[in-house]
């Protein structure tokens, strides 16, 4: 081997170790960002033709397992989802008073409606005493109160639910764009023999904070474009062109491209359905297309959850019992709860229908439910009776009142049944018919809102519930991927040892060829 090859040997080495040290310390600053993936420098023996010619430098590499990090990926979906539903609940529960087994039942609807079953009780023992009179009025007005508390909370989180989707929207579109301008360096990089691994680890980078946002998968072409998809494999385009389109069409990055959707304040009859004519909540489109099914998990797949179907599903529960605590109440001879048109002076009778909008329907009721001005304003009407036929009244009669608690609170088959009209609504109900509260309709009063409570409060169980044990699987995902992926900074300092003796057994090859290139020259000279 002669002179100059020997330097040249050296000297690749010498390029090789600093290739080396620049990825480590690559590693090493970048130890605790979240998402980075540990990269490795590619040094290969440079032997062309048989001769020796030192190292070769290559691209350098990911440590990714692509199967474990979309594991991950997924799971952050499920997490990010969850803990966004447990967040918006979190109001409800706050609201709905405690069913818990230590401290017993207190400030539920079923305690407000018992409190309003004892009054009457009371005022069956003393039904000219102005005071019991009060006290059943002053109950009913909680029990309707607690009532319209509940229906302002959903439709608050509902609404929190939808501004949350049209949000999100943009942020999903921001990191779809910018995946899609990484890409395209990744590849105009990848054409030329460029290293391109920073750039992918950026990428993957937006592609975990875009993890949270939506259920999502990744693949990689041969030249390095990521296909970005939904989790039921609908295609997310991050450029134009992986639609057939123009990029220059679009300026990039982007929050309004490739979805789009719009803000829109949301009422009680108002819903969102796919195809559906009458669908007055704005979808999320994809060139034309609503995709609004397609985008499930992560933050935005859980507020079109709690938009379209967690809220309206205790609205519409709450809107049932509201119409059967009228209903029964007036069958009992009682008119004591009212649609709360009697406030303004004009009375409409309250409709069953399970579509429409009160007083037409039973939809936003809840909202609108009150006790009767009448016997508000002159509570001893209560226990006044006025005989039909010769207009006489009688005070202190207890016939109405005894009637209401045998029958509006009553749970036999006649106080309870379909037949007798007396049955809760419990299906097709909602604007859009969709809607049911999921449990029999064929309950006394209490027993009603009991199960109305037990319900909601199964449904604020499960989410929280389900963060935890989705956060449990995912910080296990996490470990497994950081052992392939994360940077271990013990190892890469050791890495540096190894390259500093490296480097300085070059240098002395180095020195020594120089020494021996001199010791020539002055032979010949």
């Amino acid at each position: 081997m002669d002179l100059i090859s020997s330097l040249s040997i050296a000297t690749s080495g010498l390029n090789a170790i600093e290739s080396e040290l620049s990825v480590t310390s690559q590693n090493v600053s970048n130890s605790g960002t979240a998402g980075y993936v540990s990269e490795t420098a590619t040094i290969s023996s440079d032997v062309p033709g048989g001769l020796r010619n030192g190292v070769r430098i290559g691209a350098t590499q990911l440590s990714i397992n692509q199967a474990l990090q979309s594991a991950l990926y997924g799971q952050n979906a499920q997490v990010a989802s969850y803990s966004t539903m447990s967040n918006s609940l979190a109001a409800v529960s706050a609201v709905q008073g405690s069913t818990s087994s230590d401290s017993g039942s207190t400030n539920t609807l079923s305690d407000d409606l018992g409190n309003v079953q004892n009054a009457l009780t009371e005022l069956t023992a003393n039904p000219l005493d102005s005071a019991s009179q009060s006290t059943v009025i002053s109950n009913a007005q909680s029990l309707t109160t607690a009532i319209h508390t509940l229906a302002t909370t959903y439709a608050s989180q509902r609404q929190t639910a939808q501004d949350n989707v049209a949000s999100t929207v943009s942020s999903v579109n921001s990191d779809l764009t910018q995946i899609g301008v990484l890409s395209k360096q990744i590849m105009n990089l990848k054409a030329i023999g460029s290293d391109t691994a920073d750039l992918e680890n950026q990428r993957l980078g937006i592609m975990s904070d875009l993890s949270s946002q939506l259920s999502v998968t990744f693949s990689t072409t041969a030249n390095g474009d990521m296909i970005v998809r939904t989790a039921d494999g609908t295609e997310l385009p991050t450029r134009p062109d992986q639609i057939g389109g123009n990029d220059s069409s679009e300026t990039l990055p982007s929050s309004t491209w490739p979805l789009s959707t719009s803000y829109a304040t949301v009422t009680s009859g108002m819903y969102y359905a796919a195809g559906n004519a009458g669908s007055t909540i704005p979808g999320i489109m994809l060139a034309g297309t609503d995709v609004t099914a397609h985008l499930t998990g992560g933050t935005l797949g859980a507020n079109i959850t709690l938009r379209d179907d967690t809220y309206p599903q205790m609205q519409a529960q709450l809107d049932s019992f509201s119409y059967t605590l009228i209903n029964r109440f007036s069958n009992a001879g009682l008119s004591l709860f009212t649609n709360g048109t009697d406030a303004t002076g004009t009375t409409v009778p309250q409709s069953s229908n399970p579509t429409q909008e009160t007083p037409n329907g039973i939809v936003g009721l809840s909202s609108a439910i009150g006790v009767s001005r009448i016997y508000a304003d002159t509570p001893s009407l209560l226990t006044t009776t006025t005989n039909g036929t010769t207009g006489a009244t009688t005070t202190g009669d207890t016939t109405i009142i005894t009637n209401v608690l045998s029958q509006a609170f009553g749970t036999d088959s006649n106080d309870v049944s379909q037949s007798a009209g007396l049955a809760a609504p419990s299906s097709g109900l909602g604007p859009d018919g969709s809607q049911s509260t999921g449990y029999n309709g064929n309950q006394g009063l209490l027993a009603l809102a009991t199960t109305l409570t037990s319900a909601q409060g199964a449904t604020i169980s499960t989410a929280s519930d389900n963060l935890t044990s989705a956060t449990s699987v995912q910080t296990t995902l996490q470990t497994s991927v950081s052992n392939v992926s994360g940077v271990n900074v013990d190892d890469e300092m050791s890495k540096v040892v190894a390259l500093q003796n490296a480097y300085t057994a070059n240098a002395k090859v180095v020195s020594a060829v120089q020494n021996m290139f001199t010791a020539l020259l002055d032979a010949i000279n």
